[in-house]
C-alpha cells in the first residue's frame, strides 16, 4: 500500500467536498474543482476527512492510490489557499509590465510578446523583471508557466531569459574559455 494514499486529507472549516461515485467536487472560498477519478479507486469522506483505498492490489490499482489521493489533496488546497509561480526575468532589456489582463513582454525580440490572463490564470507583475502565476488549478499554473519560460528559455552563456526563481541554470565558458592544448 501507497505511504502517501494512506494517509488522510482533513477538509478545512469552510469548504465543501462532494463525492458521487467516482467523480469529486471540492468548493471553498476561492472557487470549485472537480475532477473525475478511476473507478476502482474508493473515495470515502467521513466526519470531515477523505480517504482514498484501492479496490484490488493490482499494480495499476497500487500505483493510482497515492496519485488519486494527491489530486484531492490538490483540490483541497487549491480552494482554500490556491497555487502560483514565480518567474523572473534576467537580461539586458528584457523586462515585463502589465497593461490590463495582458502581460506585455520585451525579451530581445523585434517585436513584444504579449500574454493574456485567462479565466482559470491571474499574472502579476509586481516589478519590471517579476512575474506571478497564481489559480485554484495547480496544473494549470504550472502549465502556464511552463509556457511563459518557454518564449524565451534562460541559455546557458550569458543567462538571459525567463526562469522559475529558484530554478539553477548550469553556465557554460564561451570559446574564448578554452584551455590552449
Amino acid at each position: 500500500m501507497s505511504r502517501i494514499g494512506k494517509t488522510p486529507i482533513t477538509v478545512p472549516t469552510g469548504v465543501d467536498v462532494k463525492i458521487d461515485g467516482c467523480s469529486v467536487t471540492v468548493k471553498g472560498p476561492k472557487g470549485t474543482l472537480s475532477r473525475e477519478f478511476q473507478p476502482s479507486m474508493k473515495i470515502t469522506l467521513d466526519g470531515g476527512v477523505i480517504t482514498v483505498v484501492p479496490e484490488t492490489e493490482s499494480k495499476t490499482d497500487r500505483s493510482l492510490h497515492g496519485l488519486t489521493r494527491t489530486l484531492i489533496n490538490n483540490m483541497v488546497t487549491g480552494v482554500t489557499v490556491g497555487f502560483n509561480k514565480e518567474l523572473e526575468i534576467q537580461g539586458v532589456g528584457y523586462r515585463c509590465q502589465k497593461k490590463g489582463k495582458d502581460l506585455d513582454l520585451n525579451l530581445g525580440f523585434s517585436h513584444p510578446v504579449i500574454v493574456s490572463d485567462t479565466a482559470d490564470i491571474t499574472i502579476e507583475a509586481p516589478g519590471p523583471n517579476k512575474i506571478i502565476i497564481s489559480g485554484i488549478d495547480k496544473q494549470k499554473v504550472g502549465q502556464f508557466a511552463a509556457e511563459v519560460r518557454s518564449l524565451r528559455p534562460p541559455e546557458p552563456y550569458k543567462g538571459k531569459g525567463i526562469r522559475y526563481v529558484d530554478e539553477v541554470v548550469r553556465r557554460k565558458e564561451g570559446k574564448a574559455g578554452k584551455g590552449k592544448a
